[in-house]
């Protein structure tokens, strides 16, 4: 058993990731193959039945690859509880226990590792708050933005702080698919009071993703309640989020109310500086353990320049050049960088027109293409169209008679509109928000 299932441990390493293995696979243990079942042995039942939910159809394929009569899978949690099968479950029988998900915290993701530039140093202040913030006077924590800009990141590193500083407490991080498993499954198992007993008795709540509960009515009322109980004990709660919570579409308006409470924090995209920080951290880390790691001058420079998408778009081509490296057996020049990043580079070059501004700016806020393009002057067509101006300045090289010359007005008036829409945004956080998303949708 013990050599199958290592085989089956490196191709999942492989193909699920470093993060999801540690958190999830690196716990399990295959106890036998009999009558085509396998049968893995699990710290807690919660973690059995996310792992045969969310990777059973992989862990069953890289099985079969060394097994083929292997047809079902299921787990036994350790410590002598009886097996369940899988999500099998049929009303009437015994509910066992429901665990405690804990917190799966990433080892690499703490403070200290976080690379803090002027896009993000106010969600790194607050998150540094959350966890000084005994009595909760700030929470919830919202911290909100993009792909890739560190939310996470924050989140684990709020997590590792407070296990530090109080290594009693009861820290719960989840994703909000998580949550909402756990819930689905509370309720098919007719055990919806101990799931409230779990999640009303941690000492800090932190939930990813919170978007993806809006539309679900049955696991935002369970949310909300979860919530208030937690606020009147005085117990932390850090969220996250891919735009802040007014823009959260059908989210509930009493759990956006809470939100907009609390302390909501946006991340902003890298700029050069923040990326080119990024890009040394993760050399020097692969530096340590890679003593011929050489990366010529220049390299991590150009980088940070030609792709600004986001900090896993960056780690992962650096990720990229150094397994090159290790085939190759040659330094990283400016060469070979451009040979092996020559796609992700040819997609960071992808030209924005300003036509393709103009229909998406007219899509969000369902005007005519031709309306932001002709005379009307209402503030309905006004505002999209000296946003639409502003984002041709922005995500463009065009001049501004060339910018001028799509929208039928001249360089003074295109002036005046990239000048009013940055006076607004600084203090108008909503039309902050929907120039982030107009340029998210426009770069994608």
């Amino acid at each position: 058993m013990s050599e199958l299932w290592e085989e089956v441990r490196k191709g999942l390493s492989q193909t699920l990731g470093a993060d999801d293995f540690r958190n999830w696979i690196d716990k399990a243990k295959l106890i036998t193959v009999d009558g085509g079942q396998a049968l893995i042995e699990v710290p807690t039942r919660f973690t059995g039945e996310w792992i045969i939910q969310t990777y059973g159809d992989t862990i069953l394929r890289v099985m079969r690859n060394l097994e083929s009569d292997i047809v079902r899978l299921n787990y036994v949690v350790r410590a002598g509880k009886p097996p369940a099968p899988g999500l099998q479950s049929t009303p009437g029988e015994e509910v066992a226990e429901m665990d405690l998900p804990g917190a799966n915290l990433v080892s690499r993701f703490t403070f200290e590792q976080f690379v803090v530039g002027k896009p993000n140093a106010a969600a790194y202040a607050a998150a540094q708050g959350a966890v000084e913030d005994v009595q909760a006077n700030f929470s919830p924590l919202v911290l909100h933005g993009g792909v890739g800009l560190g939310k996470t990141h924050l989140m684990n590193a709020v997590g590792w702080a407070i296990r530090e500083s109080d290594p009693g407490a009861k820290v719960v991080f989840l994703s909000a698919e998580q949550f909402m498993y756990l819930f689905v499954r509370a309720l098919r198992q007719r055990n919806v009071l101990e799931f409230k007993e779990m999640f009303r008795s941690v000492d800090v709540l932190m939930v990813d993703d919170i978007q993806f509960v809006a539309g679900k009515d049955s696991t935002q009322e369970e949310f909300f309640h979860t919530f208030n109980e937690l606020a009147k004990q005085s117990k932390r709660i850090v969220l996250s989020a891919d735009r802040s919570p007014g823009r959260i579409e059908g989210l509930e308006e009493r759990i956006r109310s809470r939100l907009q409470s609390g302390l909501p924090v946006e991340l902003h995209p890298a700029d050069y500086e923040l990326r080119l920080g990024i890009l040394q951290q993760k050399a020097e880390f692969l530096s340590d353990s890679n003593p011929e790691l050489r990366i010529a001058p220049g390299v991590l420079e150009f980088i940070a320049h030609r792709i600004s998408s986001n900090a896993r778009v960056l780690e992962g081509a650096l990720n990229r050049l150094v397994a090159a490296q290790s085939f190759a057996k040659s330094d990283i020049t400016m060469e070979f960088t451009l040979d092996v990043l020559a796609d992700l580079l040819r997609e960071s070059d992808r030209k924005v027109q300003i036509d393709e501004i103009i229909r998406c700016v007219a899509s969000q806020y369902n005007v005519k293409p031709t309306d932001l393009v002709g005379n009307r002057r209402t503030r309905d067509i006004a505002r999209p169209r000296q946003m639409a101006i502003f984002l041709a300045k922005s995500l463009t090289t065009k001049s501004l008679p060339e910018i001028g010359r799509h929208f039928n007005r001249d360089h003074t008036t295109v002036l005046h509109s990239i000048r009013r829409i940055e006076k607004l945004t600084s203090h108008d956080s909503q039309l902050s928000d929907d120039l982030e998303v107009l340029r998210r949708k426009i770069e994608a």
